[in-house]
């Protein structure tokens, strides 16, 4: 800590050390009274007696713990996250159904013998939670200690009565709701089955997950089958072709070659008609067309060929659409019967790929439709099991609870236990007298501190030259200790000039330092100041007349002027006349050296004179700045008194024609608010401030300088001694 702030600590104590000193009657009432009256309070209050008993809460009770149907049968939890089960718990405890039921069973009564009211019961009991347990702590307070412990136990007694009839309430009324769900959900469970049933075999669906793979697997098998058997067909195809060039002809020609080729019947027309036609050939060459034979051979030749087309047209059913075939297309050679059998059995293995191809293509289009059917198929089906499962599940779950809900409806168990019975106390918890007390006595200190503090600040006057200082930021010239009056009883004539009439008092050596710290205040010799103050009452008169016999005293010749024209003090403090002064010596009545009188050898002062109409046009003229120069030539010194700050503008006017001015300040009779508007008043004018005085100062507002404290008067009587003793050397030197 710095040695500022050590010095702004110690300031601040010493102020609250003196508001203590000024404000010590109501400090002490105030203390005193607050704590007779909680010495009065104390011994005056029957002792009370405070029980104690605690229940411990299972989140389920042992039952339905067991069963699996704690959220139907007493489970101790909140209904939402801010909710807290045991606070719960707690506030049953204090309905007014147990309360009134405990108030009735042991006939509580209250200070008039009637029966207590709940109010004044529920008052009187305390319920908390023992923190990080599942245990409430039950305690009730009363005169008595016997009754104190029963209120507890019987109020426990009938809490788990009551918590036993509501978990039995809730598992009747659960009871019977699962008495009327059950029918419904069991006719549920039979239409969720006879559904199934009915689209299983509207659909023909066995299992629908084993036919969906049994069909992916065939549409592939059948893929590949088509694929294979259509390559197949592409084979048959070119061989066809290949075959039916070679021959020239097409299939079906070539099958109706060979079923003629392979016809005994046929053959032998043909053989028949080649004979005739060879015959036939033999005759024309031999004979002419009208020849008997060549007749005859040409109507044997058109019989043969009638034959043979009739033939013909047996063995092929007339395929050929009425086209004739050729004689020599009737009877074929071993090679061409060779490929015109290749070319039928091609046909016939192309007929068979096709057929093929077409059956696979069939199957492959029934199953692919089956497939594209199943999964909504599938949905469907889910759908009716997962009807059918929630309710056999939910039937199955009820059927459960109904016969565990019957089980715990017909048992006398809860979820809260007594941890600990109420004993009777043997000491009571109140009144607790040394607490009491103490806290009464610090109670009253700190009341009564408030109350010092709270005069202070409602005090608005001034309360220490510490404060005068933060205010005015002035440099402070000297102090100037109260006078005391009762000790002063040899007062002479002139009571307000001390350092005249007691120049070995404190006071006196206060204006000798006042000189002398007046005369290091400036830079330049100073010769005319004009003393102020910020309202009347604050001794600035009385600073005048003795600053001027101090200065007298060390043999300046020095002037006093009045210059307060209204309310002028100086001739009552030097008991002369003010027949003529400084008014009249302004107006040019009289001269400056037949206005002054002499007070002291090396001193003169000038009183106020006629009170003019108007002093502030005398004071603000040219004839008080010659004034001014004139005494300031003659005169070691001069001091002008002014009228106060805040009550007229003739000490600022003065100001300008002197070398600075003297602000006497008295804590206890100036205020925060005239202070601060003297120097606002200062400061606009532009006077030059060479410092303050504080006047009037005691232990309590100033210093407590040496020379006015517990040493001061001892120092300065035994000086006075001395002195009269012959023996002021002596003692100068051993206190100096």
């Amino acid at each position: 800590m710095t040695s500022d702030a050590q010095e702004q600590d110690l300031i601040d104590f010493r102020e609250y050390l003196l508001i203590a000193k000024k404000r010590w009657l109501p400090m002490l009432l105030v203390s005193s009274s607050i704590f007779g009256l909680s010495v009065f309070f104390t011994l005056s209050q029957k002792p009370i007696y405070q029980a104690e008993g605690k229940l411990r809460f299972d989140k389920l009770n042992n039952i339905s713990s067991l069963s699996g149907i704690a959220e139907k049968a007493g489970e101790l939890s909140g209904l939402t996250n801010l909710s807290n089960p045991l606070e719960t718990e707690a506030e049953i405890i204090r309905s007014n159904p147990l309360v009134e039921k405990t108030i009735s069973v042991l006939n509580l009564r209250d200070k008039k013998d009637k029966p207590m009211k709940i109010e004044d019961f529920v008052a009187k009991i305390k319920i908390k939670p023992v923190k990080g347990t599942d245990i409430l702590e039950l305690s009730y307070s009363s005169t008595d200690a016997k009754e104190a412990s029963l209120v507890i136990n019987t109020l426990m007694t009938h809490y788990l009565e009551n918590n036993i009839r509501t978990n039995r309430a809730e598992a009747k009324a659960a009871r019977e709701f699962l008495t009327t769900q059950l029918p419904q959900l069991e006719r549920q469970v039979s239409q969720s089955e006879i559904a199934l049933r009915k689209f299983k075999e509207k659909n023909k669906v066995v299992a629908l997950q084993e036919e969906a793979r049994a069909g992916v697997e065939g549409l592939k098998n059948l893929s590949e089958e088509i694929t294979k058997a259509e390559s197949e067909l592409a084979a048959a195809n070119t061989r066809s072709e290949a075959l039916q060039g070679q021959l020239e002809l097409n299939t079906k020609e070539a099958v109706n070659l060979s079923t003629l080729s392979q016809s005994p019947a046929v053959q032998q027309v043909l053989a028949e008609y080649q004979k005739v036609q060879d015959q036939l050939a033999v005759e024309r060459s031999r004979y002419t067309d009208q020849h008997p034979s060549v007749i005859n051979l040409e109507r044997k030749e058109e019989a043969l060929k009638r034959q043979l087309q009739l033939r013909v047209g047996q063995n092929v059913d007339n395929i050929n659409s009425g086209k004739s075939i050729s004689d020599n297309n009737l009877q074929i050679g071993e090679l061409k019967q060779e490929i015109t059998s290749d070319l039928v059995k091609s046909e016939v293995e192309r007929l068979a790929l096709q057929k093929r191809v077409t059956v696979l293509n069939n199957a492959f289009s029934v199953y692919q439709g089956r497939l594209g059917v199943l999964p909504k198929l599938e949905q469907q089906q889910r759908e009716l099991e997962r009807k059918l499962q929630a309710s056999q599940s939910t039937y199955q779950q009820l059927l459960k609870q109904l016969q565990e809900v019957q089980v715990i409806e017909n048992q006398n168990i809860g979820n809260a236990k007594v941890v600990s019975d109420a004993r009777i106390p043997e000491k009571p918890v109140s009144p607790k007298v040394p607490l009491n007390l103490a806290l009464g006595g610090f109670l009253g200190i700190l009341l009564g501190a408030g109350t010092a503090l709270i005069l202070e600040a409602i005090d608005k006057s001034l309360k220490s030259v510490e404060e005068a200082k933060r205010l005015l930021d002035y440099p402070l010239l000297g102090t100037i200790p109260l006078l005391d009056k009762k000790s002063n009883t040899n007062l002479e004539e002139l009571p307000e000039l001390t350092v005249l009439n007691h120049p070995y008092s404190g006071i006196s050596s206060s204006f000798e330092m006042l000189q002398t710290n007046l005369g290091l205040s400036s830079d330049k010799k100073l010769k005319v100041i004009v003393v102020s103050s910020s309202i009347p009452g604050e001794g600035k008169s009385f600073v005048c007349a003795n600053l001027a016999v101090a200065m007298a005293q060390l043999g300046r010749k020095v002037l006093l002027i009045d210059g307060d024209m209204r309310r002028p003090r100086q001739q009552e403090v030097w008991q002369v006349m003010n027949l003529r002064g400084l008014s009249n010596v302004l107006v040019g009545q009289v001269e400056l050296e037949n206005a002054t009188q002499e007070a002291l050898v090396t001193m003169e002062i000038l009183t106020a004179g006629t009170l003019p109409p108007n002093p502030l046009a005398l004071l603000d003229s040219q004839k008080m700045e010659n004034l001014v120069k004139e005494v300031s030539e003659k005169y070691d010194f001069v001091i002008i008194d002014a009228p106060p700050l805040t009550a007229v503008a003739d000490p600022l006017t003065i100001g300008k024609f002197v070398d600075g001015m003297l602000l006497v300040v008295r804590p206890g009779v100036a205020t925060r608010e005239t202070i601060g508007t003297a120097k606002s008043l200062l400061e606009q004018s532009g006077t030059k401030v060479l410092g303050m005085i504080a006047n009037g100062i005691t232990t309590q507002s100033g210093y407590g300088g040496y020379y006015y404290g517990k040493y001061g008067n001892k120092y300065y009587s035994n000086r006075k001694i001395a002195k009269d003793e012959g023996k002021v050397d002596f003692l100068s030197s051993t206190h100096s």
